[in-house]
């Protein structure tokens, strides 16, 4: 079953990356933007039919008002193998890092840490089948882009995969506010290294802990004792951009 992307720049970014196919571009019918012609241009040069409508049927089909003014359908979501995933961040030399979402159910949440994943420069992002959000429209949206370029990996178990991390290379890092944990500025995030986030309610789960190399914390010096995963997620990710700056 075909999914649906909604709002200018998601559906931009859509028409412009290679992970989903488009399949046609539904666009209000009167008062359009100049923003959203640049749009139809896009998918017009790209050879995607373009189907204008109210904007009552855009809402309709988006379950919202927010869309503005234009939908994409695409191909569902094709994510990429781990093993295929490992290849790909072999074939490029780099120092690796990735982020592994432990349980993330919020689907502005999952967007939110695909755009730091992509805006940090993971080779990719892994998330369990079950008891986590699914690519949905929301997540696009939030993720404004990120998923036309990063690769999106699902397995089946995430200690098995993290297991899989280590037996790569990879130090795997869980992102805890445990007392006793590693200070985050401390840690030597300059290698391969893998970032493992918990859920938005219950943190990392005690496998994922159990599977870690080390646990890391954020050091907090205000009344606030957590950050929400996406903010955690950004802050760790940046800390390993900012060492790797340093080599």
């Amino acid at each position: 079953m075909a999914d649906w992307i909604y709002g200018v720049n998601p559906v931009q970014e859509a028409l412009s990356g290679s992970r989903r196919r488009p399949l046609e571009v539904l666009v209000v019918r009167d008062g359009r933007s100049a923003r959203l012609e640049g749009v139809l241009r896009t998918a017009r040069s790209a050879g995607i039919p373009v189907r204008e409508a109210e904007r009552a049927e855009l809402t309709r089909m988006a379950g919202h008002p927010h869309h503005q003014g234009v939908l994409l359908r695409v191909a569902p979501f094709d994510y990429i193998p781990l093993e295929d995933l490992l290849a790909r961040w072999r074939e490029t030399g780099r120092p690796g890092l990735f982020l592994v979402l432990d349980g993330i159910t919020d689907p502005h949440n999952f967007g939110a840490l695909l755009r730091d994943a992509d805006a940090a420069g993971c080779q990719g992002v892994i998330v369990p089948k079950d008891r986590a959000c699914p690519v949905t429209a929301v997540v696009e949206k939030s993720a404004a882009g990120a998923l036309s370029h990063l690769p999106l990996c699902q397995v089946t178990n995430i200690s098995r995969t993290l297991d899989t991390l280590k037996a790569e290379g990879i130090w795997v890092y869980g992102l805890a506010g445990d007392e006793g944990a590693t200070d985050l500025y401390q840690a030597d995030l300059q290698g391969d290294v893998a970032l493992v986030i918990g859920s938005e309610g219950g943190g990392l789960r005690l496998n994922s802990r159990r599977h870690s190399d080390l646990l890391l914390s954020i050091p907090m010096s205000g009344g606030v004792t957590s950050l929400n995963a996406s903010a955690a997620a950004a802050v760790a990710l940046f800390e390993a951009v900012r060492q790797r700056r340093s080599i």
